[in-house]
């Protein structure tokens, strides 16, 4: 077989070395994949190829054939060769070197000639060549950013076939991007009308298996052009041109535009060419995602490092595996969601997404799914619900599955009343094991060994995240709270507009998101005295005005107590890779700066009362109180049940608070271990600098250290994301909602809506708004300040704050 498929190939490609195996640089793009489909058994006609190099550029630029400054012969014989009796038609096609490739087509630039006799071949391979520099194929590579510069094409002269009936066949549906489809369209006769558009054709989609999923016929203009036009193929021969398509797919490994043609009942292949129009594409039958990140953006605003998003995505999947635990969720339906715990965010653009679907597939397997789907989606602060339909579609629907999840719904929420009643004992042991985990190792961090390192962050995987107890519980009840009492204000309290429920909820004591405005304001007052260290505070650099508080020890022990407790705090400080308060303390010193300013040189330190105290009745929260007693004046039970969901709705959305800041203590402490991490892998030449740490995925470098990596060039990995992300940090912001389709990765068109509600601002159009939520009520007057990076800017007394 081997030997017959050598004398064959010896015969179509006599004009190139006889056992050359396919080159695209001198047998041009349809060339090279007419002989690599004839060496795989493919029916292809017999053809022979005049390579690139056969033509040389005279010094007028005119272009000269090699062979016919000879003779024609060579030419000639091959072509008799194959068509002994003399008789045969021959189609001239170009085959440029960039011609029919993944990116580029070239369809109908250069010129091809059908049905040319034998003697006339040599002319017309010379025309084409001339074509490959004509005006139509410059202009294109010109388009394209193509150089022109490139040789003349080679030329494909083919055997022409007397078609019974051809067309084109395409492996994958071009049009709607359904690669489970093949599209076969098909004219009585030659198949270069409907290749040219002369002609419209009979079109049908196969699917994969080769059944046919629809037939269009051309439409007609009359009775008589209706009668004619029967389908030039059966059903049968349809799907053999799509199963031929199919395995030109295989053979090239992407789908494949096809031209091929049954003549007495065989089926050939004319050539084959990748559908370009399908690259960055989604296929409309792959798995569909919806990606929010109006919420999440808050924690991890635009571009965010791999190994922040690597450790936020594996804390989220462990979490939420012990949250199902707590609630006692039966461990095959824990097991069998495995790759949604592992999921439930994306990085897409660099930005960190929730995978929303997943989210609500966590929430079906917790107690009263349709009742909380609300109270998830206000929490989780997304701005468009998700449709009824496609929610609806995550909930099992056969009676059994039913009746057995309804049983394991009340288990779970057994489970989760226990640990209502228990939550404040719960939170206590939380604290205590939080405590214990963060506390300072001996040696302390900064002159651990790697080894030591990654073993300090595994207790702390191991002590924490896999045991986030009462952060997981109650954040549960407060959504279920908040969201009870959203129902309550507007169905017992006629609130239509949702401000009661808000408002029932400010001046809540006992947060500790409130404790470090106070004390800048405490320390704000300490400086105030001394205009010349208010002065420094607010612009000389750091170690100036270390020198100056040299000379104020209560202000400087203020500012380490501070530091001690707050100094993981920083803006974007779920991100690994910010530079905290301990790192660079200039802006708490520029905050206690302004506040000394602004306050007279005499007030000294006012007495604050401290976040334990009990807080002063705030007047919205007054009025909102008055207006529950008044909507429930005379209903006892009402007033008792409203009383008991919003004691608990407040203390849930306060614990809720204090509880994120503990998130933020944990946090600070994977930092600080991976900036050793990064300081010793740079020490070892591993990183080219340390902060390239932040490039690598957590896996990666627990496992360089623990000896098993998959890449050992961690430099040349952080250097490839590196240079990403500075790429994506230039680029126009993705939507905040993304509905794909299969990888998002292949998406190749996502657009901004956010940047352009931003630049509205600056449009000379007096009509142009911004819509956004309010941080207080009433209207004030003032400068807009428009702040896209809050580092560094100084904010004047009066301005308006607007941002993202």
């Amino acid at each position: 077989m081997d030997r017959e498929m050598d004398v064959m190939m010896k015969d179509s490609i006599q004009l190139l070395k006889a056992d050359d195996p396919p080159d695209r640089s001198r047998m041009g793009g349809k060339g090279a994949s007419l002989v690599s489909l004839k060496r795989a058994g493919f029916n292809v006609p017999d053809f022979v190829i005049v390579p690139a190099d056969s033509v040389e550029r005279q010094p007028n630029g005119a272009l000269e054939l090699q062979i016919k400054a000879t003779s024609q012969d060579p030419l000639r014989m091959a072509l008799t060769g194959l068509a002994s009796d003399g008789s045969s038609r021959w189609a001239v096609r170009s085959s440029a070197v960039d011609e029919d490739g993944a990116q580029y087509a070239f369809a109908g630039q250069l010129d091809s000639y059908l049905n040319i006799a034998i003697e006339d071949v040599s002319d017309r391979v010379e025309a084409v060549r001339r074509s490959g520099h004509g005006d139509r194929a410059s202009a294109y590579r010109t388009e394209h950013g193509l150089s022109n510069d490139s040789i003349a094409p080679a030329v494909v002269v083919q055997r022409m076939l007397t078609p019974d009936s051809a067309g084109v066949a395409f492996s994958a549906d071009p049009i709607s991007g359904r690669r489970s489809v093949s599209v076969v369209s098909a004219v009585a006769g030659l198949g270069e009308k409907l290749v040219s558009g002369d002609a419209d054709g009979h079109t049908w989609w196969i699917e994969q298996h080769g059944q046919v999923e629809r037939h269009a016929s051309p439409r007609c203009e009359s009775s008589s052009q209706t009668k004619q036009n029967q389908p030039p193929l059966t059903d049968e021969q349809a799907a053999a041109a799509a199963r031929l398509a199919q395995r030109c797919a295989e053979h090239f490994q992407c789908p494949q535009d096809i031209e091929w043609a049954f003549e007495s009942g065989q089926l050939f292949l004319l050539q084959s060419r990748p559908i370009t129009a399908l690259a960055g594409r989604p296929d409309p039958d792959a798995t569909m995602n919806i990606w929010d990140n109006s919420n999440i953006a808050e924690s991890y605003n635009g571009v965010t490092s791999t190994l922040t998003f690597s450790f936020a995505r594996y804390a989220y999947e462990h979490v939420y595996r012990e949250f199902c635990r707590i609630l006692r969720v039966p461990r095959r339906t824990v097991e069998a969601n495995s790759q949604v715990f592992a999921h439930m965010l994306g990085r897409i653009r660099g930005r960190v997404y929730y995978n929303l679907l997943n989210w609500y597939r966590l929430l079906t397997m917790l107690p009263g799914f349709r009742a909380n789907r609300g109270f998830m989606e206000q929490m989780m602060g997304v701005d468009e619900s998700l449709p009824d339909g496609v929610a609806e579609s995550l909930v099992t629907s056969t009676w059994s599955q039913r009746l057995l999840d309804r049983l394991h719904l009340i288990r779970s929420a057994t489970a989760l009343i226990w640990h209502h009643l228990w939550l404040p004992r719960t939170i206590q042991r939380f604290y205590r094991r939080l405590d214990a985990v963060l506390a300072e190792p001996d040696p302390p961090i900064s002159r651990r060994r790697l080894d030591e390192l990654a073993a300090d962050y595994r207790r702390l995987e191991a002590g924490l995240l896999r045991h986030w107890d009462a952060p997981l519980v109650n954040d549960f009840l407060a959504m279920i709270f908040f969201g009870l009492l959203g129902k309550l204000t507007r169905s017992w309290c006629g609130d239509e507009h949702g401000s009661l429920q808000n408002d029932l909820l400010v001046g809540e004591g006992g947060i500790i998101s409130a404790e470090p405005a106070r004390r800048v304001a405490e320390m704000g007052a300490m400086a105030a005295s001394d205009p010349g260290l208010t002065r420094s505070l607010q612009h000389d650099p750091l170690h100036r005005v270390q020198r100056d508080l040299d000379q104020r020890p209560e202000l400087r022990q203020a500012i380490n107590d501070y530091l001690t407790k707050f100094g993981d705090r920083c803006l974007e400080e779920l991100k690994l890779e910010s530079a905290t308060l301990n790192d660079d303390p200039t802006p708490l010193l520029r905050s206690i700066g302004a506040v000394a300013a602004s306050r007279p040189a005499h007030a000294g330190t006012t007495n604050q009362k401290t976040t334990t105290d009990e807080p002063d009745v705030h007047p919205m929260r007054a009025n909102a109180q008055a207006r529950v007693a008044d909507a429930l004046r005379g209903r006892p039970f009402r007033k008792l049940a409203f009383a008991w969901v919003l004691r608990n709705a407040r203390n849930r959305v306060r614990d809720r608070e204090n509880l994120r800041f503990e998130r933020t203590r944990v946090f600070g402490r994977v930092r600080r271990i991976f900036v050793e991490i990064g300081r010793r892998l740079y020490a070892d030449r591993v990183l080219d600098d340390p902060r390239d740490v932040f490039h690598l995925e957590l896996r990666e470098v627990l496992a360089f250290i623990d000896g098993d990596p998959g890449c050992n060039d961690l430099a040349g990995l952080a250097a490839v994301r590196r240079d990403e992300d500075e790429r994506l940090r230039v680029e126009p912001h993705p939507p905040s909602r993304i509905t794909t389709h299969g990888p998002p990765g292949l998406i190749d068109d996502l657009t901004s809506d956010q940047a352009d509600g931003v630049d509205a601002l600056s449009s000379s159009d007096a009509s142009a708004k911004l819509t956004g939520i309010g941080c207080c009520p009433g209207v004030v007057r003032g400068r807009a300040r428009v702040i896209r990076d809050p580092r560094g800017v100084q904010l004047d007394p009066g301005d308006i704050l607007v941002a993202e």
